[in-house]
């Protein structure tokens, strides 16, 4: 996407950027590439010992469900006890996990390290996801950032997560792309994996020198015990229905996309790292875009679009025949998906109460999580026994329907910074100000 000059100044120079927040970013890129490169070499070390789609998709469930534990206790404990701790530790964890990784041998105690390291609770070429510290860092953005920035931090945050995602996915070359079997497994993944602990490792040491910000919640919140969001329980509601249908979408399909290109056109970590960098160098300015279609469609309106069109570009995606046309399909629906993922997290923060911003942040996605825990089930059925398609095809109607219910719960509510911009107290982007 062609950005203008003055974007292009904003993205180089944003005036509110301080030092966390420039932490935060180098932190969700280090921690993105680690995510990158665990979605392509995990599946495929784990076929290579044998695992078929219903194997996967047991250990997907068991991923996305302590995933789930995971998050939602990070978003509660952080409300009352700071964002920082958790940004510290999640990504030590990741680095324990990947450690586990290129050492054991035991399928029991590689489904444990996954489901404390979330690997495979990311998917395709890897971008956005993080793990379960998430929503803390999503409220510790949101805290330093104006109220008529948030969308623009939201989308740079989404470019780091693009950035790393594409350094990440050209590490998986370390694996190669020749299909080993058993015992050659872990001598071929072993350094792609110590190569996961190393950029985690490094998330989680820039998160020490990142400050939390002084805002209101913080007088109250200490020396409390962690209770459920009171004031945005509406909020909450209407979340907790939407994301329980995307999060059946994406359990289905994204834990797979790796698993689906290895049975579907034979290719190797080396190809699918490739192709994810690609992706991931097309799709990247898209994030950057958030914030100027959020201004000219509303943040809501933009939201419902975008995920209409990602549902509908699965179909060129699973009907396509040979591995170059299902990666350009692929790279068209991650440039659309992409322009949508920071205007999401944007909006559930910049609604909630400002006390319970890391707790719905968490909640919110509960639900999601939960079904995102079943659905790799059915999937890896229907992968091994029925179709290679049909998993992907269901997920794209699943997505159609999230689509309408969040247009239809959330058209008439948007956010504080829209309603004034609306009123004339704002007028445009900050970014596109000269």
């Amino acid at each position: 996407m062609r950005l203008s000059n003055a974007t292009l100044r904003g993205v180089l120079r944003p005036p509110w950027v301080n030092r966390t927040l420039a932490l935060v970013w180098a932190a969700r890129v280090s921690m993105s590439a680690g995510r990158a490169l665990a979605g392509v070499v995990a599946p495929l070390y784990l076929a290579a010992l044998g695992f078929g789609g219903l194997e996967l998709g047991e250990l997907f469930v068991g991923v996305a469900l302590a995933s789930a534990v995971l998050s939602s206790a990070v978003g509660l404990l952080s409300d009352r006890l700071g964002r920082k701790p958790f940004l510290i530790v999640f990504p030590m964890l990741t680095a324990g996990a990947a450690v586990v990784f290129a050492t054991v041998r035991s399928v029991p105690v590689l489904f444990v390290a996954a489901a404390l390291g979330s690997f495979g609770r990311g998917s395709g070429a890897g971008a956005g996801a993080v793990g379960p510290y998430q929503p803390a860092e999503s409220a510790l953005v949101t805290e330093d950032t104006p109220a008529e920035w948030r969308n623009s931090a939201f989308g740079r945050l989404q470019f780091g997560s693009s950035f790393g995602a594409l350094a990440g996915s050209l590490l998986a070359m370390l694996a190669g792309s020749h299909h080993v079997r058993s015992a050659a497994a872990l001598p071929t993944f072993r350094s792609a994996f110590v190569a996961i602990a190393a950029v985690s490792l490094v998330a989680g040491a820039l998160a020490l020198w990142m400050t939390e910000p002084a805002h209101p919640a913080s007088s109250k919140r200490n020396g409390r015990r962690p209770r459920l969001p009171v004031r945005s329980r509406g909020l909450l509601v209407r979340l907790a229905a939407t994301n329980s249908v995307n999060g059946l979408a994406v359990g289905m399909m994204g834990p797979f996309l790796t698993y689906w290109f290895y049975r579907r056109f034979g290719a190797g970590a080396g190809e699918i790292g490739l192709l994810y960098a690609a992706v991931n160098a097309v799709s990247m300015s898209s994030a950057l875009s958030a914030s100027g279609l959020a201004r000219r469609w509303g943040l809501v309106r933009t939201v419902a679009v975008v995920r209409v069109l990602t549902a509908v570009l699965v179909l060129p995606l699973v009907l396509a025949p040979t591995f170059v046309l299902a990666g350009v399909a692929y790279a068209l629906r991650m440039v659309v998906q992409r322009a949508g993922m920071p205007l999401r997290q944007s909006y559930v923060v910049a609604m909630a109460d400002p006390e319970e911003r890391s707790s719905v942040a968490a909640l919110s996605n509960l639900p999601s999580q939960v079904l995102m825990g079943v659905s790799p089930l059915a999937s890896g059925y229907l992968l091994d026994d029925v179709s290679l398609s049909l998993p992907f095809e269901l997920a794209g109607l699943l997505q159609l329907v999230n689509a309408a219910l969040y247009w239809y719960f959330f058209r008439h509510l948007p956010p504080a910074e829209e309603v004034a911009q609306q009123a004339g107290e704002l007028v445009g982007d900050p970014v596109d100000r000269p």
